[in-house]
């Protein structure tokens, strides 16, 4: 058998590895091992390849993503690095925008910067906003900038220069003089990592690109030396923080991209089974061992942005994190995961996360060593785990410890006590911040289908779904590897942004034009490496708001070079988008565009799936176990069914918990079950 694929996603606690190969589908959770991260992943594609009975030679594509990078920053364990700007700016990353994402708190702490203020250095040059030279680039005072990088034994050097994004030029030339001073540092321009006006984001961008590129080269060079060692011939792709694919190299040169690869293959994923239900409306909910990621979908496509904060310091507040400007899914991520570790401050008030067990030393439960409880030992100690069955059986949860670590909270309430309140906090953080992201985006909540997948969210989802007021949540078949299945849909694709500072009145057509084809030829190049006879789909996109307003919005470009008239078109798209955002739009103002974007992507791949036959039929469990209900904080017996045993057209009532491999899905009494035509378990609120 061969044209097999593979996907894997290395998360904070597990490393997911999928293989697909014809109609056949084959899935593994392995602990990730932090010290050598390709080793578990490794591990688990030799278990597949042995269930599928197929060698290296026989797998044509791999996919990968990781969250490497977003561990790097968030705990700071990147490279030593150093950032070079223009004289007068040496503080820009210190200063970020002088807001305040808490007004009334007089002890706020912004997040340090990644290089601190004795590795940043300035040179004199200046370019003005139109990209024209002002103070040419002094190489003598580079000459004794080089030196004290030098002396410093910096590992990546991070350039940014005022207004690159018109000209690059200066960052150039100032890489090309230290990379002959440098020998083998790795050097990361602005004008390349994010060519885009706002200084504060822009270098932010680019210094985290430094920070994490030592790390993630070494990483994915022993990765690619590992599978070509096994046998492997065919090509590894990175997944992007966008919803693309990209190589090797282009991951290496820029691993900011790779940030929220992870969560961006679960948006993928649910996604492609909202299409396949025709539901235009989806919540798609991801919890994992670390964190829980909520994303809206519309007529089968993520939400997207080109901005957003990592590493958040303060309660997840925005604002509080290193801003990196980069393409990436649009989603809310909160640290409510199964290995979240729950204590009790000073003031006796029980909190969930955002710490986590992770996989070393893990959850309590897992006998590895951890003694904090977690979410993972309350579900188990509430009867929501089967503690032989979890992870496929590979290693049996230990109650009594949970209980132990649970009990150990303090008080004199019982373990369930204490099991019951640590999931209804998660439960209601994780609604909280779907709410707010939904005000945010000024959508509603409640009208949406939710796809739960993630090792842990089929436990979660009922209870999710009734405090948002959701009445139908779908737990698709491989929802416990749900972002490596993702990996296998997504499109070889790549952004480019450019910014450029016209008004909507703008005549000089041939200007727009020549750089919206340059940054298209660009992207282009990036997705022909590795998919070079494929036909490529165009997206263009332009960033406009009010003259004087702060915030812009993405506007749709026509794929093709614009031209008088254009203008009008235009303004009525950038209305409509203004008036759906914030319920009316401001007449007689003129419009600014202020950067301008092109994706290319060659088509999707993965398995076709096709719907089985479907036989309407009432099933009956002989097999039920007790589960403390959340809501009604009663001991409840639970009918337990074979996720492998369930047809196409079987429907129950809740309460009961479907397992499997991978997860389990936990039915509270309020939801009738259907299994659809493509193995999904539908819930759907009784009336």
């Amino acid at each position: 058998m061969t044209g097999a694929r593979i996907g894997a996603d290395i998360g904070g606690t597990f490393t997911d590895v999928v293989l697909e190969s014809g109609a056949e589908r084959y899935a593994a959770k392995i602990l990730t091992t932090y010290d050598a991260p390709e080793r578990a992943l490794l591990a688990g594609v030799r278990q597949l390849l042995g269930q599928a009975g197929i060698g290296p030679g026989d797998v044509e594509l791999f996919i990968h993503g990781t969250t490497l990078a977003t561990n790097a920053l968030i705990e700071r364990r990147g490279a030593r690095t150093g950032f070079v700007t223009t004289a007068g700016f040496r503080d820009v990353l210190e200063m970020g925008t002088e807001s305040r994402f808490d007004q009334y708190d007089i002890g706020m702490q912004k997040p340090p910067p990644l290089v601190p203020r004795h590795l940043r250095f300035t040179v004199p040059e200046r370019l003005a906003a139109d990209g024209s030279v002002k103070i040419p680039l002094d190489l003598a005072s580079l000459a004794k900038v080089a030196e004290q990088l030098r002396v410093a034994e910096v590992a990546s050097v991070a350039i940014g220069f005022m207004h690159s994004y018109q000209n690059p030029r200066h960052e150039e030339q100032a890489a090309e003089f230290l990379a002959a001073c440098l020998t083998g540092v790795p050097i990361s321009l602005s004008s390349q990592v994010s060519p885009e006006m706002r200084e504060y984001e822009r270098f932010s961008t680019t210094v985290a690109n430094a920070y994490v590129q030592p790390v993630m080269a070494d990483y994915l060079r022993r990765l690619d030396q590992a599978l070509a060692a096994g046998g492997f011939c065919c090509p590894l792709y990175l997944m992007l923080s966008s919803g693309g694919i990209t190589t090797v190299d282009i991951a290496i040169r820029f691993p900011v991209r790779l940030v929220e690869s992870g969560p961006a293959g679960g948006a993928i994923f649910a996604a492609q089974i909202g299409r396949r239900m025709a539901a235009d409306q989806i919540l798609a909910f991801d919890m994992g061992g670390t964190t829980a990621k909520i994303c809206f979908i519309d007529d089968g496509k993520p939400h997207t942005s080109h901005s957003f904060e990592v590493a958040r310091t303060h309660r997840f507040r925005k604002g509080s994190g290193l801003p990196l400007r980069i393409p990436v899914v649009e989603m809310v991520e909160i640290g409510a995961g199964g290995g979240s570790i729950a204590a009790v401050d000073r003031v006796g008030r029980l909190a969930v996360g955002p710490r986590s067990a992770g996989s070393e030393p893990g959850p309590a439960c897992y006998g590895r060593g951890g003694t904090e409880p977690t979410v993972t030992d309350a579900d188990l100690v509430l009867g929501k785990i089967e503690p032989l069955g979890f992870a496929g059986g590979q290693f049996p949860l230990d109650r009594g410890q949970a209980e132990v670590a649970l009990a150990g909270l303090g008080r004199q309430e019982t373990a369930a006590a204490w099991a019951l309140a640590v999931c209804e906090i998660v439960d209601e953080m994780m609604a909280s911040a779907a709410r707010v992201h939904g005000v945010e985006q000024g959508l509603a909540v409640e009208r949406r289908t939710m796809v739960a997948f993630g090792g842990a969210a089929p436990l979660h989802a009922a209870r999710l779904a009734l405090k948002l007021g959701i009445a139908r949540v779908v737990v698709p078949p491989a929802a416990g590897v749900g972002s490596a299945v993702g990996f296998l849909r997504a499109p070889i694709a790549y952004e480019i942004s450019q910014s450029h500072y016209v008004r909507l009145e703008f005549d000089d057509l041939a200007k727009v034009n020549a750089l919206l084809d340059r940054i298209t030829a660009a992207a282009r190049a990036v997705v022909g490496r590795g998919a070079p006879d494929a036909v490529l789909e165009e997206r263009r996109l332009a960033f406009a708001r009010y003259c004087g307003q702060g915030h812009e919005l993405a506007i749709e470009l026509p794929a093709r070079d614009l031209c008088a008239g254009d203008q009008a078109m235009l303004r009525t798209i950038f209305e409509t988008a203004y008036q759906t955002q914030y319920g009316r739009i401001l007449p007689g103002l003129p419009i600014e565009i202020l950067t301008w974007r092109v994706r290319v992507a060659a088509p999707g791949g993965g398995a076709i799936e096709t719907p089985a036959a479907v036989n309407p039929r009432r099933i009956e469990a002989t097999e039920f176990r007790p589960v403390h209900d959340t809501k009604s904080d009663r001991l409840l017996p639970h009918a337990v069914f074979d996720r492998a045993s369930l047809r196409p057209g079987d429907r129950f009532t809740g309460p009961a918990v479907i397992v499997e491999a991978a997860t389990s899905t936990l039915v509270t009494p309020e939801f009738e079950v259907s299994i659809d035509a493509f193995g999904s378990i539908v819930m759907e609120r009784a009336a």
